[in-house]
């Protein structure tokens, strides 16, 4: 079976039988597969210095990374003579060239891909532009791994509300039920819920102690994820 990738082209999927030629898994993006977190806030700092603005790690992981939301905070709680859009835009640019010099994969990517793609089709659904991703897929030699790859301009509404996740999920041809998302954050555990879909998170350093209790399991790292817990999951 071909199936269509997020920018239109089509990619061969693994080739599976029984049960499992049935199940997906989706990944986020940032914080699951790539050490981004940091890189964020890096830019988001950069930006905001313009202005006298210093937001601290613990800011950040609150209101950017937990709840998605930190443009509009920072806009409304240091009176900022730009829209939260207009930061977001700010933001990126800079993001974008601190992220082709600095950005790593986290613990586990490549041997937890080569571990599930022959049972698995993979998906990758984020709320990081198309730019991003596909720098991210190219500089790393990912893309071959993932049968859809679903970014920001692909849906409507980002994370926690479950566009992301469900439009992943039709790309690769598995209803939401037998597909398991992997989430760092809570907004993504709250929105691949909100799907339909069971999720496991793995948290990192911004979103330790964060609310994961929708979550089917949490994990240490990505070394954790193997064939037969995503099958325990989805059974």
């Amino acid at each position: 079976m071909r199936l269509a990738s997020g920018d239109g082209r089509t990619a061969s999927s693994p080739k599976t039988t029984g049960p499992r030629s049935r199940r997906a898994v989706i990944f986020d993006l940032d914080g699951v597969l790539i050490d981004s977190e940091a890189l964020q806030h890096k830019a988001y700092a950069a930006v905001l210095q313009r202005f006298g603005v210093a937001v601290d790690k613990q800011t950040y992981a609150r209101h950017w990374v937990a709840n998605g939301r930190g443009p509009e905070f920072a806009v409304e709680q240091f009176k900022l003579p730009l829209s939260p859009a207009q930061l977001r835009s700010a933001k990126s640019e800079v993001y974008f060239d601190i992220l082709r010099r600095e950005v790593k994969l986290m613990p586990g990517v490549v041997g937890t891909l080569a571990r599930l793609q022959p049972h698995f089709p993979l998906g990758v659904a984020t709320n990081s532009t198309r730019r991003d991703v596909d720098f991210v897929l190219q500089h790393f030699g990912l893309a071959a791994h993932f049968s859809a790859v679903v970014t920001r301009e692909d849906y409507a509404l980002a994370k926690p509300a479950p566009d992301a996740f469900l439009t992943a999920a039709e790309r690769l041809g598995a209803a939401p039920r037998h597909c398991l998302v992997v989430e760092d954050a809570e907004r993504g555990v709250l929105a691949a819920h909100r799907a339909g879909i069971k999720v496991v998170a793995v948290p990192n350093e911004f979103t330790n102690g964060t609310d994961f209790s929708l979550a089917a399991r949490v994990l240490n790292d990505l070394n954790e994820l193997s064939c037969a817990l995503v099958d325990e999951l989805l059974a």
